[in-house]
């Protein structure tokens, strides 16, 4: 995998098995209110043939529950201090998502609906950050990189690629509040290797 800030939306790419680690990860942060889930991929290369305009910043990622109330300002001290750590495993169940037919696309829309993701960048770092219910219905659309993408090519050959769109807050936008990119645009790749 790899993510940059493209300055106009924040670009993610990602073979097979990053999307499964993706889509893995994602339902962790979904499950698990107490846990930062840091993703270090800010020195991957992205696909060859990738273009931008301007300076491309890459990025690391970072999955937060809302309710961690995780000070995202002092990421870079908190990042100095974390060490090799300890290998844990853990399971999710694994249909934690659930099915596009059942997620109420129009709540979202609602003043007083609060599932919603938020995108911050600190210290080179993307946080998206949200409530189980934003993680698990967003993962849902994750989910189609694992079961969908790797078909879609060869069901739909003139098509470019497959990819899946993220945004925060209740309508899309060029730019969140914080000036961070209103949009994540996570690209299958079959033939990209890291």
């Amino acid at each position: 995998m790899a993510l940059r800030d493209d300055r106009h939306w924040l670009s993610m790419y990602s073979d097979r098995h990053g999307a499964a680690q993706l889509l893995d990860l994602w339902a962790l942060a979904a499950r698990s209110a107490h846990s930062l889930v840091y993703l270090p991929i800010r020195a991957n290369p992205v696909p060859d043939g990738v273009t931008s305009e301007g300076e491309p910043v890459s990025l690391d990622l970072a999955l937060v529950h809302h309710s961690l109330q995780f000070p995202i300002a002092s990421w870079k001290q908190v990042r100095a201090r974390l060490g090799a750590g300890k290998p844990h495993t853990t399971t999710t169940p694994a249909q934690d998502f659930p099915e596009e037919t059942v997620i109420d696309y129009q709540q979202r829309h609602y003043r007083t609906y609060r599932d919603h993701l938020d995108f911050h960048i600190a210290a080179h770092t993307l946080f998206v950050v949200g409530s189980s219910t934003a993680f698990r219905e967003h993962g849902t659309a994750l989910r189609g990189l694992v079961d969908e993408a790797p078909s879609y090519l060869h069901r739909h050959p003139h098509a470019g690629h497959f990819c899946v769109e993220l945004s925060p807050g209740p309508w899309p936008r060029s730019q969140t509040r914080r000036n961070v990119p209103g949009s994540l645009h996570i690209q299958y790749s079959s033939t990209w290797r890291m």
